[in-house]
Formats: structure tokens, C-alpha cells, sequence
């Protein structure tokens, strides 16, 4: 019979491509970007098109000096970039936010081959090592929403997650007032990162992939759920609750980092214990720890364990038997 050809699985190619998943992943990420160029001024936009740049150049020089083959095509270097621009203040230095780039790329991505071999992710771990180098850029100079529309060069103030909630007394009964309201935290006025604050733009994003199928729902929702949980158990507040969800980083990185193809589990059991295992992290360090924001220590923490729980998780093929060693 002419035409019948026997070869391995897979036989259907797949209509994904590296470059349509991370092209899906940009236009998620738009309006949360958008979103912060607004709330931050041009300012933001700065920051974020150095980081684009800075990666895709990072990427285009690591590939010509290791002999390797061009990745730029794939877009990926263009989504860690943004990334990483979307989780650094509007004021930082620009100087800081190519150091920023040059860790994602060249040292977290390329020294390990590039992307898939990576052994984190790229944007969380250069905004670490960010925190930690430039810690008065990264944790004291938040700029407020709108703040250049007073012509000055910076108007900071506190984040949601480093304001003191305010306590009065009334008939007797102690209560504690928040320092922003959720309707101000849901649209993103607030202080804070660049793409972080609006958490309207950063859950239609991450529902957008969801439906797309580009992500798996398992990650985000047990990353948001046990941390929800258990601050609702710790505070027995609801609103406290909700406060800690839309605060910080927890969404952009529950649905844009969490869910990392390369860094995180295969299955979706291993993907449901890396997101309890982020919003545990996450937990408590934002109440017991020194740091107020949790979220990018838990994923790296969470990265680092991926491969042991991909071995505790790995399905067994339908009929496999474990090979048994001869007695001779």
C-alpha cells in the first residue's frame, strides 16, 4: 500500500509553536501594562521597553557568542522582558533594570541553554537579586499613581502590603481599617510595581489564557486559594483576606510565573502541590517574615523543587511493569 509510512508517536503535530505561546502570553500581559503606563506616567513605559530591549539584545549577543542558533524569534526573551518591567518600580534607574535584564538572560537563561533548560524563572530571579542589590530602589521608592502629574520627579508612598491598616476603638469594640479601599486595589490605584497593581487587567489576562488553554487553571487557583486560606484562618477576616490577594505581586505571579512551562511541574498534580506549595511560601513570609511582599521568594523556592516533584508525580504508562533484575 503506497503512502502508509509506521513511525513513533507522536503522529499529529501540534498547532502551538513556542512563538504563538508567548505571543498569547504578550497580549495578556498588555492591559495590566497599559494599565500601569497609565496609573505611573511614561516613566513606566520607559522601564518596560528597556527591559524588552535589553533582553532581546542579551539574548541576540548570548546566541552569536556560544555559535548557538538565533532564539529571538520566539518572543520569549520580549515576554521575560516584560516581565520583569512590569514587577520593578516606575522609579528605579534604568541602569538597574538592564542589570535586571542581564541576570534573566544571560545568567538564568543562557548559561543553562536557553530556554526549556532554565532552572527558574528568568524575570523572578533578576528581580531578586535586584531586591537584594539595590534594596532602597526596589523597596522605598514607590511611586503613587499619577504622581507625574504634579511635574515633579517623584511622589512615593506606601504599598498596600507596607501601609499600617489603621485601628480605632468603637463602643468598646477594637477595628482595624485598611489603608486602601478593594475598589482602589481592584482597578490599581495604588502604589507599587509597575504591572502589579491592577488586578482587573491582571485576572482578565490571566483568564484569557486560561480559556485559551495556554495555561492550566491548577497552578493559579491552588497558588490564590491556600493562600486565601490560610490568611483567612490567621486573621478570620474575610476583607483581610481579600486585601492579601489583590495586594502585591500574588496575581501577576500566580497566572504569568507560576505557570511557567519551564520551570514548573508537568502534571497537574505536581502543578496543584507547586501552587499550595507558593501560596504557603507566600503566607508566611508576608506574616512572619522581614519582607512584606512573599511571592517571588515562593516561586523561586517553588522552581528549585519542580524536578522532585515532577519525579513524585510522573504518571505510569497504561501496562507498565517494573523491570524486574535477573537472580544470575
Amino acid at each position: 500500500m503506497k503512502g502508509l509510512y509506521v513511525s513513533p508517536s507522536p503522529h499529529r503535530a501540534a498547532d502551538n509553536s513556542t512563538a504563538k505561546v508567548m505571543m498569547m502570553v504578550i497580549i495578556a500581559l498588555i492591559p495590566a501594562a497599559m494599565a500601569g503606563c497609565v496609573f505611573f506616567g511614561a516613566r513606566a513605559a520607559l522601564i518596560m521597553s528597556v527591559c524588552i530591549v535589553s533582553c532581546v539584545v542579551f539574548e541576540a549577543l548570548c546566541r552569536i557568542i556560544m555559535k548557538k542558533e538565533q532564539t529571538v524569534s520566539d518572543l520569549s526573551a520580549i515576554v521575560t522582558g516584560l516581565l520583569l518591567g512590569m514587577n520593578l518600580p516606575a522609579t528605579v534607574p534604568v541602569y538597574v533594570a538592564v542589570i535586571g535584564s542581564f541576570v534573566a538572560i544571560v545568567i538564568v537563561k543562557q548559561l543553562f541553554g536557553g530556554i526549556g533548560q532554565n532552572f527558574a524563572n528568568p524575570a523572578i530571579t533578576a528581580r531578586i537579586v535586584l531586591m537584594l542589590s539595590f534594596t532602597s530602589y526596589m523597596s522605598n521608592n514607590w511611586a503613587v499613581p499619577y504622581w507625574y502629574s504634579d511635574l515633579v520627579d517623584a511622589k512615593t508612598g506606601a504599598t498596600p502590603l507596607a501601609a499600617e491598616w489603621l485601628t480605632y476603638t468603637e463602643n468598646g469594640v477594637n477595628y482595624k481599617m485598611a489603608p486602601f479601599t478593594l475598589g482602589e486595589m481592584f482597578f490599581g490605584e495604588t502604589g507599587g510595581c509597575i504591572g502589579e497593581t491592577c488586578a482587573a487587567a491582571l485576572i482578565a489576562g490571566g483568564l484569557f489564557l486560561i480559556i485559551i488553554r495556554v495555561i492550566s487553571p491548577a497552578t493559579p487557583i491552588a497558588f490564590i486559594g491556600s493562600f486565601a486560606l490560610l490568611t483567612f484562618l490567621y486573621t478570620g477576616s474575610g476583607t483581610e483576606t481579600l486585601y492579601g490577594v489583590l495586594a502585591g505581586g500574588l496575581l501577576i505571579g500566580a497566572f504569568f510565573m507560576a505557570t511557567d512551562y519551564a520551570t514548573t511541574p508537568i502534571t497537574t498534580k505536581g502543578k496543584i502541590i507547586f501552587g499550595i506549595g507558593c501560596g504557603v511560601i507566600t503566607f508566611v513570609i508576608r506574616s512572619f517574615g522581614s519582607y512584606p511582599e512573599g511571592v517571588s521568594f515562593s516561586i523561586l523556592i517553588m522552581n528549585l523543587l519542580t524536578p522532585y516533584i515532577d519525579k513524585l508525580t510522573r504518571t505510569v504508562p497504561f501496562g507498565a511493569k517494573k523491570a524486574e533484575r535477573s537472580g544470575k
